[in-house]
């Protein structure tokens, strides 16, 4: 079952090892099958591959194919060595072809070498809360000692959908480098209404896996699928899991950044109530059953003593579903205002006064 996410209907049933579905912006799951077990991922490893060389390096760069990198096995392009690309054109032989000379000839470039860069790989992972990972090789190629999950591998993913060349290259059907043409190996593009992305792969250890995105009504899901026995095997996994996120799941504003969210009292201020105002947007994908089933907690205090200052937190508001808070916002103050001192107090007394007068209290007297 979905870990937390709860659907009107059932999740549906999958031919993989391990599973997950997550929504982009939030990252929240919504299904999930064996997710954080550790399994060796194949080639959706130059995911990761990918982030870390358009993290640290010029996509311009010129790259010179290394002996190393000219001998790699399994799936490659056939780079020779001495050859020179872009790595800008490395890179969509590695997330088009899945080619693995091109991953060694990158890995090589940004790292300074295999190992240096599964270094930089590593702590990339752990910088993203990918902390059941961890990476030997550019390519994916079995190895021991190299795993990740499928809930990393979202994490991943999601982090490398930030850059718009790598939604690019992912999201392209074919193209041509110097030399060689390119096709890519994702059978959702084309095929799945809002495809575009990601990445397959396949090693007799990790079995079939495929990595793919989607979006629909302003809601972009990734989904991962390990160890499916064959290629249409994890094509109508992926196939299902999009459709049943797609399906059972819409996201919801419940809160929008800058809205008045309470108005308190100010002991000894200038002003007598100061708003508290949302500090963000607050959007999550739920199903319509989790939706009806939310509770909104909020810790706002009761009375604020002057001064307070513009910006400053000054309560939370909470969203619970079945005791678990799913998300939090800060509620800040709209504006200065300062503590009141004996020439306000004269001036509330002349004031008055003025009021009296003008009024003909006095004249009564």
């Amino acid at each position: 079952r979905a870990r937390g996410a709860k659907a009107d209907v059932e999740p549906p049933s999958i031919n993989a090892m391990a599973a997950v579905v997550v929504e982009e912006s939030t990252g929240r799951i919504l299904y999930d099958k064996n997710a954080l077990a550790k399994r060796s991922i194949a080639s959706t490893t130059k995911i990761m591959t990918a982030l870390v060389a358009l993290e640290n390096a010029n996509v311009e760069d010129e790259v010179v194919i290394s002996k190393r990198a000219a001998g790699i096995g399994g799936s490659t392009i056939g780079l020779r060595q001495g050859e020179k690309y872009t790595l800008r054109e490395l890179l969509y032989a590695l997330l088009l072809n899945s080619a693995n000379d091109a991953a060694i000839a990158i890995a090589e470039h940004v790292g300074g070498s295999v190992e240096g860069f599964a270094v930089m790989m590593n702590k990339r992972a752990a910088s993203l809360g990918a902390v059941n990972s961890n990476f030997v090789t550019p390519h994916g190629l079995d190895r021991e000692n190299q795993y990740s999950t499928a809930y990393d591998v979202a994490l991943i993913t999601i982090e490398a959908l930030k850059h718009p060349l790598f939604c690019e290259m992912v999201s392209t059907v074919s193209s041509y480098i110097p030399g060689h043409n390119l096709y890519n190996t994702n059978e959702l593009l084309g095929s799945y209404p809002g495809a575009d992305g990601v990445k397959t792969g396949y090693t007799g250890k990790a079995g079939r896996c495929l990595v793919s995105t989607a979006k629909k009504n302003g809601m972009r899901l990734i989904s991962v699928v390990l160890g499916s026995p064959t290629l249409s095997a994890r094509a109508e996994a992926s196939r299902r899991l999009l459709d049943y996120g797609f399906e059972n799941f819409r996201m919801y504003k419940l809160m929008s950044k800058g809205e008045v969210y309470a108005k308190i009292p100010v002991y000894r201020g200038v002003s007598e109530y100061v708003a508290l105002r949302a500090d963000r947007d607050i959007v999550l994908p739920l199903s319509r059953r989790e939706a009806e089933m939310l509770k909104v907690r909020e810790l706002v205090p009761d009375i604020v003593n002057a001064p307070v200052h513009a910006g400053s937190v000054s309560g939370y508001v909470e969203f619970v579903l079945e005791g678990r808070v799913l998300a939090q916002n800060m509620l800040t103050v709209s504006e200065d205002i300062r503590k009141t001192n004996y020439l306000d107090y004269l001036s509330l007394i002349f004031d008055a006064w003025g009021r009296m007068f003008r009024e003909g209290i006095f004249a009564d007297l």
